[in-house]
């Protein structure tokens, strides 16, 4: 189970990161927004410390995501 979440974070995460260089700011928003709420999800119910190390991962992961979308817009302007 542990690694099924992980799994399917990475892959979730990597949508993001593909729709980012294809230019597809609406998409990659739209995703990461999803992909945040799940991550929420899984902090909220997780008490094993080696769980929120590694989703805190993913957190700081989805920022850096973000911060990249805000500059494509501003691109795109």
């Amino acid at each position: 189970m542990e690694n099924d979440k992980y799994a399917l974070l990475k892959a979730e995460v990597q949508e993001i990161i593909d729709f980012i260089a294809a230019k597809n700011a609406k998409e990659a928003n739209n995703k990461l927004v999803d992909v945040s709420e799940q991550l929420d999800d899984l902090l909220d119910t997780s008490d094993d410390d080696e769980d929120l190390v590694e989703l805190s991962k993913y957190q700081v992961l989805l920022n850096q995501l973000y911060q990249k979308i805000v500059a494509l817009n501003g691109q795109a302007q």
